[in-house]
């Protein structure tokens, strides 16, 4: 409890006099003696005159410290005014009046700014003395040079001297300013040259002088008659000799491009020869690439003329057999029926006869291939069309079956996604009509536009779109009777109840239940592939790259077209009616 109280005092202003109290406070409540007292407070004034005279002493050391750095701040102020020459300073102070802080405040600003012009100056001095020791050395190369920059007076730095160091590298620079852009502009001419040619600059430029390669600086190289004069001697030789191969390596160019034309080489195969062909047209001096002249890249591209020039008679047939597939794949994409056993046959002939020249033969070939373009290209639209027709009578044929299967609205795994399958399958069912219509307006106009028949894989586009129209008609027939035949046979049930009374009707065997799921395209719905199994043996045998769309739509209509049993009549609904209420 004492201790606490003798903090409280301290949680607020703290001096002496509080502090004596609280220790006399704490006596009284201790009990000390007067003795001990007094001891004890000598000793506290003891400390504090002890203290007093470390803070006296320290103070009287530090004021020494400062008349010291002024008197230094003095003196270098007056040197460095001396050293720049500058009598006149301005920012000098004019009264050395105030405390010591006050006059050292005064001075520093002076003597900061006077530091600052003096680095500049030795600067500047040093960069002037430098230039003026490299172009006396260049001039008169029998004087030695100093190693490393020169020394800068620091006792004179005034601008009087600069001005006369600066009016003596001017003299300098102007003797051997014309003779040293002379030779630049030859050695980087030089240097071009032999990158352009593949050469070895550095052995070029030396045997002129040794001082032109890129590891002398440029003030010490030479500017002397001689070598001006070797200088325009080489780069006339260079020229001439980067002229005759550009001439040869173009020549080699045009042949590469011959080559691979006629022998159809691939894309990436050429790109290994980008840097022959790039300059098959430029002029002597629009070629500036490093290495786009040399020997070695001459020599490659001599090798491969020759190469393909051996592989040219070899690779005709492999070439013009490649641009056959290309035809051929054109004309099947179009749906449009070629002979290509008879094409083959007759390409093997004309290039194992000789009368036909390579080129010719492959121009032919391109000719066609593009005439077979055109044509599909023609055809494109209709086709599309085509495409979207058989895919609506895909989905008529499912929906059919769809129809059909009687337990379809049961909640089984995948029910509800063939229920929207159903619905768009409807609509889509339903856009069959116009679809077919359109199809057979745009086939007419294209027939009449070009004078012959469309067709799709060598049957008629017109004779299917008929049949199918055809069946389809049939087909509603069919299930016109089949429904008057379900009215016919329920009447006669509903009269039999009434005489003999009701009885079960007979359960339907497990065996006419059908799977609704994506079925082959073709069936009882008069689907396109009818019509096709129908042509099939007035068009012969079909290639046997066609797709599995075209080869289903071949398969035979089932044997079962018009003969349905009765129970599954019974459930048949078309798939334009409308979904029943309930199962």
């Amino acid at each position: 409890m004492a201790v606490t109280d003798a903090q409280n005092p301290l949680l607020g202003e703290t001096t002496c006099g509080s502090l004596l109290q609280k220790l006399q406070e704490i006596w009284d409540e201790v009990g000390e003696s007067d003795e001990e007292r007094d001891k004890m407070l000598l000793q506290i004034e003891q400390e504090c005159l002890d203290v007093y005279k470390r803070k006296v002493e320290q103070a009287a050391k530090s004021r020494a410290q400062l008349l010291q750095t002024l008197s230094d701040a003095k003196l270098e102020l007056s040197t460095l005014v001396s050293a720049l020459g500058d009598k006149s300073f301005v920012g000098f102070p004019e009264k050395a009046s105030g405390t010591i802080k006050e006059q050292l405040e005064a001075i520093a600003p002076a003597l900061e700014k006077l530091w600052k012009q003096k680095e500049e100056r030795v600067r500047e001095f040093s960069d002037v003395q430098s230039q003026i020791q490299k172009i006396c050395g260049e001039i008169a190369p029998n004087i030695s040079e100093q190693n490393g920059p020169p020394a800068v007076d620091e006792s004179d730095l005034s601008l009087k001297r600069l001005d006369e160091y600066q009016a003596k590298l001017q003299e300098l620079q102007k003797e051997k300013s014309e003779r040293l852009h002379k030779v630049l502009e030859f050695v980087s001419t030089v240097h071009d040259l032999c990158a352009v040619l593949g050469m070895d600059f550095f052995s070029t430029v030396t045997e002129v002088h040794p001082s032109l390669d890129d590891s002398t600086g440029v003030q010490s190289k030479s500017i002397s008659n001689d070598t001006l004069l070797r200088l325009a001697k080489t780069v006339s030789a260079l020229n001439e000799d980067k002229k005759q191969r550009l001439d040869k390596l173009q020549e080699l160019a045009t042949q590469l491009i011959d080559l691979w034309n006629l022998m159809d080489t691939p894309e990436e195969e050429r790109k290994l020869f980008d840097h022959v062909t790039c300059n098959i047209s430029a002029s002597v001096d629009e070629v500036t690439v490093p290495g786009a002249l040399a020997l070695d890249l001459i020599e490659q591209a001599e090798v491969e003329v020759e190469r393909l020039d051996q592989l040219k008679s070899s690779r005709m047939k492999e070439i013009a057999f490649k641009r056959q597939v290309e035809l051929e794949e054109i004309f099947a994409r179009a749906h449009i029926e070629i002979d290509p056993e008879a094409a083959r046959e007759k390409i093997m002939t004309l290039i194992d006869s000789g009368n036909v020249e390579p080129a010719e033969l492959l121009a032919d070939m391109d000719n066609q291939i593009a005439k077979a373009k055109e044509e599909a290209l023609s055809r494109k639209e209709i086709l599309d069309r085509v495409e979207k027709w058989m895919s609506a009578c895909e989905e008529e044929s499912w929906l059919e079956d769809y129809n059909r299967d009687e337990n379809r609205y049961n909640s089984s795994r995948g029910a509800h996604l063939n229920l929207k399958r159903a619905e768009k399958a409807r609509i889509m069912v339903n856009k069959i009509p116009g679809m077919v219509d359109t199809l057979v307006a745009k086939t007419r106009a294209w027939e009449e536009d070009r004078g012959i028949s469309f067709t799709y894989d060598g049957v008629p586009l017109l004779a299917m779109l008929d049949e199918y129209a055809m069946l389809r008609q049939e087909r509603e027939e069919e299930k016109r009777r089949l429904r008057d035949q379900k009215k016919f046979n329920e009447q006669q049930s509903t009269e039999q109840e009434a005489i003999f009374g009701s009885r079960p009707s007979p359960a339907r065997p497990a065996g006419t239940k059908k799977v609704v799921g994506p079925r082959a395209n073709g069936g009882a719905n008069g689907t396109p592939n009818r019509r096709l199994s129908l042509n099939a043996n007035q068009n012969g045998s079909r290639s046997a790259s066609k797709d599995g769309r075209r080869e289903s739509m071949r398969a035979a209509a089932p044997a079962n077209y018009v003969a349905i049993s009765k129970e599954d009549a019974a459930s048949h609904v078309s798939g334009t009616d409308p979904v029943p209420a309930s199962p």
